[in-house]
């Protein structure tokens, strides 16, 4: 039976149903804050990927934050999906995000929070959770504002979506950077509605050497002037980009036709060739990997040189305010190449590379 009354009245049950659930739900385990932290480093730029996401239990959230702060990273970048936090619409579930907040807040961590991930009830049945039609927007719009009201004072940095240069984070659709803009306009009015001191990131974008016309992506460099075009210079107080060094030490200098740790110098040119030189630059995305069989891999030893010397590159450049380096740890293994570029197992058995940058941060080495 499809009677839209009779439909409509379901949706209406379930809604009631789940926020009742909702509220009636216990929150999660109750692991004390602890005393008030501050984050002891010689490299105010240090950031790292902490990805939580899928981490459920808050002693492992609260420990995670812990060896962050040791590490001497002052900077984090979490994700908070839009479909995690509203499963059914204007019915929120804040508790995960609040225990990672709360945890980083009192470790002394800035959150750099990435939104995104469309919810069921926002797109088309069996479409990518990045579709997104524009006529949705302002349900991301009514996410953003509910996310930058509630943790005012605490998360000062919203990157809105992913990589949206590449057709995997847009829906696989075709590339988009005017709609994209459209969609970072309306997080921007929504997130400055709820907290005018907020700091909207627009982009994250991925760098990639896509030729003009490709289907599956478009260069990050081509993509940034075409936002720019499209008015994105108004509707952003900063740019997050993805500055993976794949083989190439971080040294390599920056060019059109390589992806390289310094290509991120190529979109701080754009920006200031169309007069936002001022704007800042986050790296919400960054590193190598120490796989030894895989192609775009360096070997261990390689891998703490290059993460320490991008560390130290993004204390030169003055328009850069942060790098994040990609990730932490994961909640459980890949069992893939990705397992290779974390910093701690899941079982939190710290890896050299976090010895050695936690020695780094720590002035110990040079």
């Amino acid at each position: 039976m499809n009677h839209p009354v009779f439909r409509n009245t379901i949706i209406f049950l379930l809604a009631i149903a789940v926020s009742a659930g909702v509220a009636r739900c216990a929150p999660m385990p109750d692991v004390p804050l602890g005393p008030p932290q501050t984050v002891t480093t010689i490299n105010p730029k240090m950031g790292i990927h902490t990805r939580l996401t899928d981490e459920v239990e808050p002693w492992k959230i609260k420990y995670t934050l812990q060896l962050v702060r040791e590490m001497g990273a002052p900077w984090m970048v979490e994700y908070f999906p839009w479909a995690y936090a509203e499963p059914l619409p204007g019915i929120f579930d804040w508790r995960h995000s609040d225990t990672v907040i709360e945890h980083a807040h009192r470790q002394g961590l800035t959150v750099i929070a990435r939104l995104g991930f469309v919810p069921p009830w926002a797109r088309p049945a069996d479409s990518a959770t990045s579709y997104l039609l524009p006529e949705r927007y302002s349900d991301f719009g009514d996410y953003v504002y509910a996310f930058a009201k509630r943790y005012r004072g605490k998360v000062d940095y919203l990157i809105i979506w992913n990589e949206p240069n590449l057709a995997l984070e847009w829906g696989f659709r075709p590339i988009d950077p005017a709609g994209y803009t459209d969609l970072l306009r309306v997080a921007y009015r929504r997130a400055k509605e709820a907290n005018p001191d907020v700091q909207i990131l627009g982009g994250a974008l991925a760098p990639t050497l896509a030729p003009p016309g490709d289907e599956f992506g478009m260069s990050d460099t081509g993509y940034l002037q075409a936002m720019l075009d499209a008015g994105a210079g108004e509707v952003m107080d900063g740019l997050a980009a993805h500055a993976y060094g794949w083989v190439y030490p971080p040294d390599d200098p920056p060019a059109p036709e390589v992806v390289n740790f310094r290509r991120v110098e190529l979109l701080h040119q754009i920006l200031a060739a169309n007069g936002y030189g001022d704007m800042p630059i986050h790296i919400t995305e960054a590193g190598w990997n120490d796989h030894p069989r895989w192609t775009r891999a360096v070997k261990p030893g390689q891998r703490i040189e290059y993460t320490i010397r991008a560390y130290q590159l993004a204390q030169q450049w003055d328009w850069l305010d942060s790098v994040s380096m990609w990730a932490f740890r994961y909640p459980r293994p890949a069992q893939t190449y990705q397992d290779y570029f974390t910093f701690v197992t899941p079982d939190f058995t710290p890896k050299p590379i976090y010895d050695a940058v936690k020695a780094y941060a720590k002035g110990e080495t040079q």
